[in-house]
């Protein structure tokens, strides 16, 4: 799971947002690191096109369930946000460059990745996979099958080769994994008939499927969930303000209320972690 899309620009329909009227919280906001304080600003590193979580809308403004989301967080923190966009894979060195304070890209919290970043999470997602209607892919047996996804997401990397690799272990034709830069790319090329199917963020391929007006339907469940998470610097105060304000978001309703305005609420989490990986 990996995150978002790369630079490409898109759009997309999308629900009005709903800010929430958080609020500074002083004990909170007193836990941000002090170079940040002073500055007054939250850098959010952030890689678009990836609806609902992070896209931009008709008229150009950064949208999305991430940012609802992170704007509030920063509310919290008496900090005001300021998206910077970014290619995904160079977001987690800027944080560590001291570029960026904090990523926001879908990015799912992995041991790996907490090599170089520590993770607060805030967010549950799997794998889904959607295809056109009276199509006939198994995701648990592609073999001789197009499936498009994102580059350098958990789906390219680690699900479909190894699933590959089951076919041909088993002696059935190879999966052709079909990799394109954006993940709206991703899912065209199944509705334009190009792939068969299209895996990805549960989140992403359900308002996929919500926006494409019935060229895709799901295929099977959810699976292989894991903890989206917000990168920070390694040993940064900052995870634990973060983690202390969605605390209190989750206590006052705001994050149901964001979560739900987005069609995302299966994802909600009841408590944020540091470095909460699976594997």
């Amino acid at each position: 799971m990996s995150g978002c899309s790369s630079s490409t620009d898109s759009t997309a329909e999308s629900p009005e947002s709903a800010p929430v009227a958080a609020g500074k919280v002083d004990e909170i906001a007193a836990m941000v690191p002090e170079d940040i304080k002073a500055a007054g600003e939250l850098i959010i590193g952030v890689n678009i096109p990836y609806p609902p979580n992070e896209f931009k809308d008709p008229s150009g403004k950064i949208v999305g369930f991430d940012v609802d989301l992170m704007n509030a967080i920063a509310e919290t923190l008496g900090l005001t946000p300021e998206y910077r966009e970014s290619d995904f894979g160079k977001i987690i060195p800027s944080i560590q460059g001291g570029t960026y304070d904090v990523g926001m890209s879908s990015f799912t919290d992995t041991k790996e990745r907490e090599r170089s970043v520590d993770f607060v999470t805030y967010f549950s997602a799997g794998t889904l996979w959607a295809q056109r209607p009276g199509g006939n892919v198994d995701p648990d047996d592609a073999c001789g099958k197009k499936v498009a996804v994102q580059a350098t997401t958990h789906q390219e990397t680690t699900e479909l080769p190894a699933k590959n690799q089951a076919c041909l272990d088993a002696g059935k034709p190879a999966i052709e994994i079909m990799a394109f830069d954006g993940q709206d790319a991703a899912t065209n090329a199944v509705v334009l008939g190009q792939a068969d199917a299209v895996s990805a963020d549960s989140p992403v391929v359900l308002y996929a499927i919500k926006q494409s007006n019935g060229k895709l339907e799901q295929i099977g469940e959810v699976f292989s969930s894991a903890p989206y998470g917000w990168p920070v610097a390694k040993g940064s105060a900052l995870a634990a303000a973060l983690q202390k304000a969605l605390e209190h978001l989750i206590e006052t309703g705001d994050y149901e209320t964001i979560a739900t305005n987005w069609g995302v609420e299966q994802g909600m989490i009841d408590k944020p972690v540091i470095n909460g990986a699976v594997n």
